[in-house]
């Protein structure tokens, strides 16, 4: 399933971070985590910000690492 700007949505923000929220529908966690699933909010997300995925087969926090040119996730250690 790809992504959906309507399922993203603010749940914190302070000191230049914002902590995310992403019903993905009928995406699965690896269709969220992959780099460019979060392409279309490039201009919206931060590298550190966090993004809470609730996904079909489970839950994940992911971190953006980066967003030149194309947003990329890692999973928090």
């Amino acid at each position: 399933m790809p992504f959906a700007i309507r399922n993203l949505s603010v749940l914190a923000y302070a000191q230049g971070f914002t902590l995310w929220h992403y019903k993905a529908g009928a995406a699965t966690l690896a269709d969220a985590a992959a780099d460019g699933f979060f392409d279309d909010a490039t201009d919206m997300l931060a590298a550190g910000d966090m993004l809470m995925v609730s996904a079909r087969d489970g839950g994940r926090v992911l971190f953006v690492a980066g967003t030149q040119g194309r947003v990329v996730t890692a999973a928090l250690a």
